[in-house]
């Protein structure tokens, strides 16, 4: 099924993709470039690619999605913070007409002092990523990195006024699965909610099946109550499902055991403008290579409406061979 094209305005809402599931949340990719090495993320090998777009390219990108129906905008990695222009980015994208949300994943270590420029900024929502709380384990999975900046960086978001904070964790066996409950703790106490993620198949490591993990939560003395799954129509909505417990909300993202494909509502653009309208796909449109020769707003309309005519109806982390051909996750943006 290929998703049909406006018969005048390629510019025109709703934008969907070949079953008709309308895309309204866009992750883009400022940087592939990060100051971890995480196993899951960044392989030793992963050099990064060389030419990457400006804040003015990223601006006229989501400016083009935002016409076409796209709110919420999520800037990812690499580590979005390493881009020196980073506020300016956040600025002009927060600016755009039609753009109602705008967020950024990182892993911390420079919120310290950018937590409440970045609010000023625009920024609504920060999603903080916290494997552990243990220096030793963090060593271990981030390779490089300062622990104690990235706990600053969290205490220096939790202050700053931010909408929504949110505590992402990816989970691997035998290496941060057993701090679940330690971590639901920590992040309540800072009025974060957490959230556990099955691991993909992108680099190291052994995933644990959510619904271990909430055998675990509820052995440890928690009260678990699942909320009603966020309809895919809102433009916040996403992959997680969530639990409500007696100190907040606890999120899980369970790509392999619970697929979510069905409600997907999201595209994604790397840091040098290739669309990828799957995170476990390989359809793409080079938008970078279409603005810089010169095409206009509804030329790159078209070019994404054609990739996404070419979306698959779920990913295919679990196909055998799959897995190995993908590109890393900092090579996409995360």
């Amino acid at each position: 099924m290929t998703a049909p094209l406006p018969a005048s305005n390629p510019l025109a809402p709703p934008l969907c993709d070949a079953q008709g599931r309308r895309m309204t949340y866009l992750r883009l990719s400022v940087t592939d470039r990060c100051n971890f090495r995480c196993t899951y993320c960044s392989p030793a090998s992963w050099g990064g690619k060389k030419d990457l777009l400006d804040a003015g390219e990223f601006e006229r990108i989501v400016s083009v999605f935002a016409r076409m129906g796209i709110r919420r905008v999520r800037l990812t990695g690499g580590e979005p913070l390493a881009r020196p222009d980073i506020l300016e980015i956040a600025q002009r994208i927060a600016s755009v007409p039609g753009v109602e949300h705008l967020a950024i994943t990182t892993n911390a270590s420079r919120l310290e002092s950018l937590a409440v420029p970045l609010r000023d900024a625009g920024v609504t929502q920060l999603n903080l990523s916290l494997d552990t709380l243990s220096a030793d384990v963090f060593r271990r999975i981030s390779k490089q990195g300062d622990f104690a900046a990235v706990l600053r960086g969290i205490d220096a978001a939790a202050g700053a006024g931010f909408q929504s904070l949110k505590l992402n964790v990816v989970v691997m066996r035998g290496v941060n699965d057993a701090e679940v409950p330690e971590l639901v703790t920590y992040a309540h106490a800072r009025g974060i909610t957490p959230r556990f993620i099955e691991l993909m198949p992108f680099g190291q490591g052994t995933p644990v099946p959510t619904a271990e993990l909430l055998e675990r939560l509820a052995a440890s003395g928690r009260v678990l109550t699942e909320e009603p799954q966020e309809s895919a129509a809102s433009p916040t909505s996403g992959p997680a499902r969530y639990w409500r417990t007696e100190g907040g909300r606890v999120g899980f993202i369970s790509p392999l055991t619970q697929n979510f494909c069905g409600g997907c509502n999201r595209v994604r653009v790397a840091s040098n403008g290739d669309l990828r309208s799957c995170l476990g796909g390989r359809a793409q449109a080079p938008l970078h290579q279409l603005i810089r020769g010169g095409a206009t707003d509804a030329e790159l309309a078209v070019a994404v409406r054609r990739a996404l005519g070419e979306k698959p109806e779920g990913h295919r982390f679990t196909e055998a061979g799959n897995g190995a051909t993908l590109l890393p996750m900092m090579g996409i943006g995360g």
